[in-house]
């Protein structure tokens, strides 16, 4: 069990000077040996990994921002050869089927009301007709969407659709050291206990919580310790009380 670490004084200090900063690309390790089951996400990993044996031809992946959707999609993809779609393959029946092309398999990462239903409704019938799959990974279920086309409602109504629920702190505390470790950085186990314990609850929140980190420790030209982990949570917890003055005010 790691020492828990005791708040840095309070006293005030100047920050240290801090250099500019590229946002540079981060790759992400995305294997399945990378994905991290835990009870919130157990029921979606069970459900891509069930793959070909899915109770119809699509299954749609529910959740926040951040919470391992595109990892479990890129997941299934990998394995199941699909072929990737976005926003813009669904302008009209003929550009979707054409970017489907001869594949039994596809996959809409970040997935929302399509911009033609007829694109997706026939994608769909394409998709049954040749015993194929579709993956939609969205963060609000279909049944939700706003669509007008009946056979397309009801087509997406009876999808299976697995949820992933929020984390927990041994799930927050593992994607810590996964994200930070994808970014080339190390904590010690008693740092990640800190952060865990006074960070946003929120799979977005733990990413902006790296990023920040990140960039802080780049900037400063600090390792990462206690006293950088509390400064990036005070100004993370800063923007927040902005953001939520502002949404006050509005």
């Amino acid at each position: 069990m790691s020492t828990p670490l005791s708040d840095p004084p309070s006293a005030p200090s100047r920050p240290p000077p801090r250099q500019l900063v590229l946002d540079l690309p981060v790759r992400e390790a995305r294997a399945l040996e990378d994905f991290l089951p835990a009870p919130c996400n157990r029921a979606a990993y069970d459900a891509v990994l069930a793959w070909p044996d899915w109770p119809g031809s699509v299954l749609c992946l529910v959740g926040p921002e951040g919470c391992g959707k595109s990892h479990l999609a890129a997941v299934w993809a990998a394995r199941a050869g699909a072929v990737a779609l976005r926003a813009r393959d669904l302008v009209g029946p003929e550009a979707a089927l054409m970017r489907l092309d001869r594949a039994r398999a596809a996959v809409w990462d970040d997935a929302a009301e399509p911009p033609d239903e007829r694109a997706l409704l026939h994608l769909l019938n394409s998709l049954a007709e040749r015993r194929g799959h579709l993956l939609l990974a969205a963060r609000v279920p279909p049944a939700r969407w706003a669509l007008s086309l009946p056979d397309l409602r009801s087509r997406l109504a009876a999808a299976a659709t697995v949820a992933v629920a929020p984390p927990d702190d041994a799930l927050l505390a593992a994607l810590l050291v996964k994200q930070l470790r994808d970014r080339g950085l190390v904590v010690a186990p008693s740092l990640v206990d800190y952060l865990v314990a006074r960070m946003e609850r929120s799979f977005a929140g733990l990413r902006r919580l790296v990023r920040a980190l990140d960039r802080t420790a780049l900037a400063v030209r600090r390792p990462l310790g206690p006293a950088l982990a509390r400064m990036v949570l005070d100004e993370l917890a800063a923007l927040r009380d902005s953001d939520a003055a502002r949404a006050d005010g509005a």
